[in-house]
């Protein structure tokens, strides 16, 4: 049922409209307080952001530090390779001359003392 326009509500219908509108901004209120307990000033937050920045540029200082100690790292490794390289072939060298020179040099003398005796 519906009202006309010239229609004034009861004293009783505003005073539960009122009533109504004064629980609803009760809850608004209450909820606008829960979130403001979660907000801080712009002094906290600039500092809190300087604390971050500060951290995020030690972090990076100590990633470049441990990135240059790493490449120090290759380098020896990379420098300790080569010369185990150059080590492994003096000693290739070197097994050669001990070892495989002498047997050939024996096997020339042997095969011209027999072409000397042969003929």
């Amino acid at each position: 049922m519906s009202m006309p326009p010239s229609a004034e509500p009861t004293l009783w219908e505003l005073h539960r409209a009122v009533s109504q509108l004064r629980e609803d901004l009760r809850g608004d209120l209450a909820r606008l307080a829960a979130r403001l307990d979660y907000v801080v000033t712009e002094d906290v937050y600039r500092a809190d952001q300087r604390g971050v920045e500060q951290r995020i540029t030690h972090l990076a200082t100590g990633f470049g530090t441990l990135r240059a100690e790493v490449d120090q790292s290759l380098e020896r490794t990379e420098q300790q390779r080569r010369e185990d390289q150059a080590q492994a072939m003096a000693t290739r060298r070197l097994v050669f001359s001990s070892f495989v020179s002498p047997v050939l040099l024996m096997a020339l003398q042997l095969w011209l003392a027999s072409r000397g005796t042969a003929s």
